[in-house]
């Protein structure tokens, strides 16, 4: 007996699994490892595939906890809510590293396997989509790339229809004494947030006695958090797909990083960034 095998055997580990299930029974690891499918020779299309399908897993989590701290919010619970933002805020961070990952895919690499990914692209990915509505940057016209699949349409239509995490917060505020203005209390929720000058005023009386109003300024501060952590995320996208394809249009048919350049402007939450200046 070696003595590895002296050691497993003194800690008593087991390894027959032929009737209990075992670790990768647990994870599915069969069904996983083999979901990487190339359909060029490239030896780079790996590095596409497995960056693209774990930051879906990544976001399947983020959609996870972040539709269920938006629950919370609803019901006024926002001690559960306050880890599960932070969780999302820490898998916004994962994503974020992920484009450095990709990143070391040089132009020739992408460019050998770009013509087997046809018009497939991550500008159709309903679970991005899904996340983008419940932050609130609603578009209708997002909508129509998962028109052929009708499951993944009912999914992120409820998310284009149902309040974002800040409407669900303004409600909040609202119910703890605030004075927001009725119009973004009850709207028509499938429409892109406007700012407001009443809703500024009133965060900025929660920032100005955080002590009295604790837990609506831990809510705006993860939430500040989240698009900080966000915004990381556009960034890192338009710089790696800059650095891979440089201003050529996108496999989906958009422009590109001319199109990700725009989405670095879009402000989800915006009176809490603005508060900082008129503080």
């Amino acid at each position: 007996m070696s003595e590895t095998e002296r050691i497993v055997a003194e800690e008593g580990a087991q390894l027959d699994f032929s009737r209990d299930m075992s670790y990768g029974d647990y994870l599915h690891l069969d069904e996983i490892l083999n979901a990487q499918q190339p359909l060029s020779q490239s030896h780079d299309e790996l590095l596409f595939i497995v960056q693209h399908q774990t930051s879906e897993l990544w976001m399947k989590l983020l959609l996870h906890e972040l539709e269920a701290a938006i629950d919370c919010v609803r019901r006024d619970e926002l001690s559960p809510a306050f880890k599960m933002l932070a969780r999302v805020t820490r898998i916004m961070e994962q994503l974020v590293s992920a484009w450095t990952v990709l990143s070391t895919m040089t132009p020739p690499e992408y460019s050998a396997m770009r013509p087997y990914l046809a018009n497939s692209s991550g500008f159709q990915s309903a679970q991005y989509r899904c996340i983008e509505f419940a932050l609130g940057n609603k578009n209708a016209a997002m909508l129509k790339p998962h028109a052929h699949k009708p499951d993944l349409y009912a999914r992120v239509e409820t998310a284009w229809r149902s309040p974002s995490i800040y409407d669900e917060t303004l409600k909040l505020m609202a119910r703890r004494g605030l004075n927001v203005p009725a119009s973004h209390l009850e709207r028509d929720w499938t429409q892109p947030y406007q700012a407001d000058a009443g809703v500024e005023a009133a965060w900025l009386e929660v920032y100005r006695d955080p002590e009295h109003h604790w837990e609506l300024y831990q809510l705006g501060e993860k939430l500040t958090d989240l698009e900080d952590a966000f915004r990381l995320w556009r960034f890192r996208h338009v710089t790696t797909v800059e650095r891979i394809i440089g201003l050529k249009r996108g496999t989906g048919g958009t422009g590109g990083v001319s199109y990700l350049r725009k989405m670095l402007e879009v402000v989800l939450f915006p009176e809490i960034w603005q508060l900082r200046t008129d503080l």
